[in-house]
């Protein structure tokens, strides 16, 4: 189903974030039951959706033109895994559709997501701090701290993470990222998810919204996920997978400190005093307890 090519008698009321915005769901073509799960709720919102057919992996063999083996092992220090290449390859076919199109920014969201409530209204309110990001994640597979730098909705703020954050699920992206996507991100010598949190590399952007408003389900069926031990080389892992993580990790750090150093220095004493007693409000009920971040899922 392409909501975009759906006779307007059928489609629900478009939100108007739909005419910024183009939202790809990326879905293969053998998980029907994930596809009809997330159009249903994408319509429940409102948004216009394109299904982009995901690469499977089960179709792709080695050696392939986009995947850099020797840099992968050096860097991952892992076996190639044909599913992990098709999902690299996936989110950059969104990429390039979207820098085919005359949209001014791209939703892209996998197919095993629940959404907040108020999605379609972050989303609105995202597009208003379009200055201030480009890649905001809206999602992720690790718990680290969001550092708050200003506020989107009365319940969510963007933030800054320090520290790596994995997960690829839900993500808005200008057309800048979508070039360093179809750029320099490729060959693939990383997980997707890893080399999508190297943004800082390329001189970009990117925030999170907090509290997040997409959850990512843990499915037992990935087949990224499963056997992911066969991957594994143990102690014939090699020595330089190590020193490249702690560099990217301190590039990290170092990169997001000053940005959010910054942000922190732009705002007066007065405006801080004012967060600091918004925040402690929006902190004392739990996320689950607020109506606006209901988990939608049916």
């Amino acid at each position: 189903m392409n909501m975009r090519a759906t006779p307007a008698a059928l489609m629900p009321a478009f939100h108007p974030v739909s005419l910024r915005v183009n939202t790809y769901l990326i879905n293969l073509d053998r998980a029907p039951l994930r596809r009809f799960r997330m159009e249903r709720l994408l319509s429940g919102f409102g948004l216009a959706y394109e299904r982009v057919a995901a690469v499977d992996g089960a179709g792709l063999s080695l050696p392939h033109p986009d995947f850099d083996e020797r840099s992968y092992l050096r860097r991952h220090g892992r076996r190639p895994n044909l599913f992990e290449i098709g999902c690299y390859l996936s989110h950059v076919v969104c990429a390039r559709r979207f820098l085919g199109s005359n949209a001014e920014f791209a939703l892209i969201l996998e197919d095993d997501l629940d959404f907040d409530d108020d999605f379609a209204e972050l989303l609105e309110a995202a597009l208003q701090h379009e200055a201030q990001w480009d890649i905001l994640r809206l999602s992720t597979v690790n718990s680290g701290r969001k550092h708050r730098v200003e506020p989107l909705t009365a319940a969510r703020s963007l933030a800054i993470a320090l520290t790596r954050e994995k997960g690829s699920g839900a993500y808005l992206i200008n057309r800048k990222a979508a070039g360093w996507i179809v750029g320099a991100m490729l060959p693939m010598r990383l997980p997707y998810d890893l080399a999508f949190d190297l943004e800082f590399d390329e001189g970009l952007r990117a925030c999170f919204v907090d509290p997040l408003p997409v959850s990512q389900r843990a499915d037992p069926c990935s087949q990224i996920q499963a056997g992911l031990s066969a991957y594994r080389l143990g102690r014939r892992r090699p020595w330089s997978v190590l020193p490249f993580r702690a560099a990217a990790e301190i590039r990290r750090f170092v990169a997001r400190f000053v940005r959010l150093a910054a942000w922190r220095l732009r705002i007066s004493p007065a405006s801080m005093g004012r967060r600091s007693k918004r925040e402690g409000r929006d902190n004392c009920p739990s996320a689950q307890s607020r109506p606006n971040a209901t988990r939608r899922s049916p």
